[in-house]
């Protein structure tokens, strides 16, 4: 097949975003099972699998604790709660952080405080902790997020947070299964928050999330916090909620886990090729690599000119694609009360109207990334 006709049979057919079709085709018949079986004893909430699922994720990552949730957000706002974080305390967030990073720390009635990204990894840099907290004692939180899966340096913030008598609490929402000098993330701060949302390198099939901490006394605040706040049924010990992961999102995930670092393996290919195929195109800047750590490419995001007019071009030729995040937190409507800060937090600014998530999942073919990057190669060329 010649070039033309290789292009031809792309352009035929269109390249999701993700493809969550793709991945449930290779393990069906364990899926099928894993509900089965849930469906068979009916033990539909906190049934075996979740504890199952709670030990095996808590030795994958290495974590002495891990305790299922409702979802990726709850799970950062009962860690904060956890800590006692509150209407006094004053809570860092990256500003370029998808919402919800931000919203925990809301409901928990903290002061949020937002930092300006470090403008090659996108991530929080211990410098900026460092002088942030510096400038505000009452920061007594760091929420560091490991965005779009490459890890921030998270042994320097955490002993910069400890020198200031400040906790941490990782967002690792996106990081499943990335590694920092070989230890992997969601281990290293007071607490860590994962979110299972389909889409996820470790995705459920609805809702779901999980606290990761070494903990003890984290880890039973959590796990009452969650159900109600019972120590036992009907002996309530603290004002808790429904937060609990479902028996059958357990057995899912139970399933995918073994597979999650082969599919990241896979990411980490499919971003590679993405790297060398842009690398002559002036016009694109492709993700920098930190040394030391291994990004799992959650999403692969570039920065580009004309993005806007380049996501339109990729989409009239059958391309999936997102922003992530097309509008900073504080220039949301949510956030009256940080409109005051635009203009200045430049790097997160200028960062949204040039960043474009491409095609990134497990099952992407090389074909396929070829595609993509020939068609962003033309639409400068045209």
């Amino acid at each position: 097949m010649n070039p033309s006709q290789s292009e031809s049979k792309m352009a035929a057919r269109s390249i999701s975003f993700v493809d969550l079709k793709k991945q449930m085709a290779s393990i069906r018949p364990q899926i099928d099972a894993a509900i089965r079986k849930v469906l068979d004893h009916c033990g539909f909430i906190l049934g075996t699998e979740v504890e199952e699922f709670e030990k095996k994720f808590a030795e994958y990552t290495g974590a002495k604790h891990c305790i299922g949730v409702n979802d990726g957000t709850m799970a950062l706002v009962l860690a904060l709660k956890a800590l006692d974080v509150g209407r006094d305390d004053a809570v860092l967030v990256p500003a370029n952080t998808y919402i919800a990073t931000a919203l925990a720390a809301s409901m928990v009635g903290a002061r949020l405080i937002l930092a300006d990204p470090d403008p090659e990894t996108y991530n929080l840099s211990p410098e900026t902790v460092d002088r942030m907290i510096s400038q505000d004692p009452t920061i007594s939180v760091v929420m560091p997020v490991h965005l779009y899966g490459q890890p921030v340096d998270i042994a320097e913030i955490c002993a910069v947070a400890k020198k200031h008598g400040a906790k941490v609490v990782e967002d690792a929402c996106q990081a499943h299964g990335a590694r920092y000098d070989g230890k992997r993330v969601g281990t290293f701060g007071d607490a860590a928050a994962f979110s299972f949302y389909p889409g996820k390198n470790l995705g459920a099939y609805g809702d779901g999330g999980a606290v990761t901490t070494n903990s003890d006394e984290v880890a039973a605040k959590i796990r009452a916090m969650r159900n109600y706040g019972q120590s036992k049924k009907y002996y309530h010990d603290t004002k808790g909620g429904n937060h609990r992961l479902d028996t059958i999102q357990a057995a899912i995930l139970s399933v995918k886990l073994p597979h999650l670092d082969s599919w990241n393996t896979s990411r980490a290919k499919h971003a590679a090729q993405y790297d060398l195929e842009l690398s002559s195109v002036k016009q694109v800047r492709t993700p920098k690599h930190a040394s030391g750590r291994d990004h799992i490419y959650h999403l692969y995001v570039i920065e580009c000119d004309r993005r806007d007019e380049l996501q339109k071009f990729l989409s009239d030729n059958g391309v999936g694609t997102a922003i992530h995040y097309p509008i900073p937190i504080h220039c949301q409507k949510a956030y009256p009360e940080l409109h005051k800060l635009n203009g200045r937090l430049p790097v997160c600014e200028k960062q949204s109207s040039r960043i474009l998530s491409l095609p990134m999942f497990a099952e992407l073919e090389t074909e396929e990334v070829t595609y993509v990057c020939e068609k962003i190669k033309e639409f400068y060329l045209r």
